[in-house]
């Protein structure tokens, strides 16, 4: 993983570091187990195609189904520039690097608020990110 070789001891921070680490391992269910059973996953944070009611991805089965119908689409590395850690949540100001095949490829800036529960287990994953950025740079590579 390119964010850094130091893995943190904050629980939130901990989650979001292997949480990358299992995206970039291509590894569902190593992604899944980091989850609590009634987490929720909002990527992007709102509405959007990947999310059209904007309350996001609730319980692993439906976490399972984002990975499947997006996280598997490309192969995602993450440039994490900070990790903020505070109370049972983690703040991270990442660039993700994400190839879709060969000739299609994109990045995206991202705030991500990682929230664990008392076990260390995610309860929510909410990612900021422009979604409409991200269309216009893959419309510019396929000249749409």
């Amino acid at each position: 993983m390119s964010s850094t070789s130091v893995v943190p001891e904050h629980p939130a921070a901990l989650a979001n570091y292997r949480s990358f680490a299992a995206v970039e391992a291509r590894d569902r269910k190593a992604w899944l187990a980091l989850f609590a059973e009634d987490a929720v996953v909002q990527d992007p944070v709102g509405i959007s195609p990947l999310d059209p009611s904007g309350e996001g991805h609730q319980g692993r089965a439906a976490i399972g189904l984002f990975w499947d119908n997006v996280i598997a689409n490309g192969t995602q590395k993450f440039d994490v520039k900070s990790r903020i850690p505070r109370g049972d949540e983690c703040a991270v100001f990442v660039t993700m690097h994400n190839h879709i095949s060969e000739d299609l490829a994109f990045d995206c800036n991202m705030i991500v608020i990682y929230r664990v529960n008392a076990g260390g287990l995610i309860a929510s994953l909410r990612a900021f990110w422009d979604y409409q950025a991200v269309e216009n740079q893959l419309a510019a590579l396929v000249g749409g």
